[in-house]
């Protein structure tokens, strides 16, 4: 708050993560106790259509519970934040799919890591499911184009999905593209 006043902003654009429910939360907070306008530039979630076999999950928790059973191979699309909570389900071969290598190992009993930055392709998406013998995967509802091509990818091959729902935001102004949340700015400044 007394940054805001301070810096004498006038306008808040939150364009972080769909998952980073605690900064975002933050700036509605901020923005409703400052009274600065605020919006939030987003991509759309995905959405399920046919041919998709995806069991929609609310926390991280819950898609290491929703592995229980039987062993298979799984990629781990999901970040390195929450690998070490996928411990708890051992007998399953990890594939995890990270942007950077890991600092340290990730504490997986079996895993294997491929190091890859999107946007992914479709073709890229299909070769690596096929060639790590991909059984299910478990991935966050982050929206947009640069990595949907696993869900096209799943949904030829018949894999079904943990999808990991987004967390649930405070009530807030959203707009899914930069020319949006600029002509908003354009009517508030």
């Amino acid at each position: 708050m007394a940054f805001l006043a301070q810096e004498r902003i006038t306008h808040i654009i939150d364009a972080t993560h769909p998952f980073a429910a605690q900064m975002s939360a933050n700036v509605v907070a901020a923005a409703a106790q400052s009274g600065v306008k605020a919006i939030a530039l987003t991509r759309p979630a995905w959405q399920a259509v046919d041919g998709d076999q995806w069991q929609s999950v609310g926390t991280v928790d819950k898609a290491v519970s929703a592995l229980a059973g039987p062993p298979q191979r799984v990629l781990l699309a999901i970040g390195r934040m929450h690998l070490a909570a996928f411990a708890a389900q051992p007998q399953h071969h990890y594939v995890l799919r990270l942007v950077d290598p890991p600092a340290s190992p990730p504490s997986l009993a079996d895993y294997t890591a491929v190091i890859d930055r999107g946007p992914f392709t479709l073709a890229g998406d299909l070769a690596l499911l096929e060639t790590q013998r991909i059984e299910r995967i478990v991935c966050k509802n982050s929206g947009g184009e640069g990595a949907a091509s696993k869900l096209t990818a799943a949904r030829r091959l018949g894999l079904p999905v943990v999808m990991i729902e987004r967390p649930h935001l405070p009530s807030r102004l959203e707009a899914h593209t930069v020319d949006d949340v600029m002509s908003w700015l354009g009517d508030h400044y």
